[in-house]
């Protein structure tokens, strides 16, 4: 029987420049949340880093891994910022469905097929032993990966917000449905670094 503990985190805060390129990476802010939650993660057993290719997340696993002396960290591009699914806009809140409309096709056709592929790596129990990893990502897929283990309609992932740096946990494992054991635990953050990456109207 086989287990996989994933732990699942969205980058740190985004340096500030007016635009989400690929090389934009964390502001001071951002620097300091990917270092708490590796104090955080310094505890547990974890077996490997893997992180989407984008700047912010790299920084963010690097940052984090430099508190888990000797564990391997990965780029992969399963763990990217992508459309998890191309949703009907039909029946949608106005807002859902404008933020819809603004997907290109090709990231409408690609972005299902690359989540499907993280789905396949990192949602299942290994054929055997004990598994605990943690990917840095971003908003979408850590939605997506919440809404897989629920069982929710596949639209749910639009509105499913995290916290940047926040930690959620999943168990996967061939005795069961996945468990989502914590959503967006953002504990080791001190109050002022736990709302970014929440909309404004949350911040309190």
């Amino acid at each position: 029987m086989g287990s996989r503990l994933l732990f699942l985190a969205r980058h740190g805060e985004q340096e500030e420049t007016g635009a989400e390129a690929p090389e934009v990476g964390l502001s001071a802010r951002g620097r300091r949340q990917a270092m708490l939650l590796g104090e955080r993660l310094r505890g547990a057993r974890v077996d490997a880093v893997h992180h989407g290719p984008l700047a912010r997340a790299a920084e963010t696993a690097a940052l984090v891994a430099a508190a888990l002396p000797g564990v391997p960290v990965r780029a992969d591009e399963r763990a990217g910022d992508h459309m998890p699914h191309d949703t009907d806009q039909a029946g949608l809140p106005e807002r859902h469905a404008a933020f819809l409309a603004q997907f290109s096709g090709r990231e409408r056709r690609d972005g299902p097929r690359v989540t499907a592929e993280a789905v396949a790596r990192f949602a299942t129990p290994p054929a055997e032993g004990d598994v605990r990893e943690l990917v840095v990502t971003h908003n979408f897929l850590v939605a997506w990966l919440v809404c897989h283990a629920l069982e929710a309609p596949a639209r749910r992932w639009i509105g499913l917000g995290h916290a940047n740096c926040a930690l959620t946990v999943i168990r996967y494992s061939s005795a069961g449905p996945p468990s989502v054991i914590a959503l967006n635990d953002a504990a080791h953050l001190p109050p002022e670094l736990r709302a970014t990456g929440l909309p404004d109207d949350y911040r309190f």
